[in-house]
């Protein structure tokens, strides 16, 4: 028992600083989109994949980052950039709380959570990317690892106070 114990608590932790981890990255990345400007932005993806596109003219990443750094810097850089910042700053209260211990946030990372899942679910329907896919996958494991771990420290009644009412 006390190895099953260890090992949830182990992969509720890796699980929950990952989020951490991934919050942090979209609010670094959210402050840069609002910061930077887009010819610059564009100026760094040219320069990081030239040499792919000078080895192969039909490299297919080289192609997809030079596409959708044009598209999303003409259409909606000033959204991505609040969207990231909010997800960041949510992601990284959430994970702040659950690593402190704070019984009231687990189910408010897994609802949290989950309404990020239904976000990214929607956005692959209309036309998203399979990273979606992966990204949802991990976040109902993370849940499920929170949900576990809640359940192991919600305090549980006892039984003859049960009985009893």
């Amino acid at each position: 028992m006390a190895r099953s114990h260890n090992a949830r608590e182990l992969l509720f932790h890796a699980g929950v600083i990952l989020k951490g981890l991934d919050g942090v990255l979209e609010l670094a990345g959210g402050i840069a989109l609002w910061l930077v400007s887009p010819g610059l932005i564009v100026r760094w993806v040219g320069i990081l994949t030239q040499d792919e596109v000078a080895r192969n003219r039909h490299d297919l990443v080289a192609h997809y980052l030079r596409v959708a750094t044009s598209r999303f810097l003409v259409s909606g850089r000033h959204f991505l950039a609040f969207y990231l910042l909010a997800h960041g700053i949510v992601k990284i209260f959430v994970v702040v709380a659950l690593l402190k211990n704070k019984v009231w946030a687990f189910p408010i990372a897994m609802f949290v959570f989950g309404g990020f899942v239904v976000y990214q679910l929607y956005r692959f329907a209309i036309g998203g990317s399979s990273g979606l896919i992966v990204l949802s996958g991990f976040d109902l494991l993370v849940i499920w690892l929170i949900w576990m771990e809640y359940r192991a420290r919600k305090p549980h009644p006892h039984p003859l106070r049960a009985a009893a009412s």
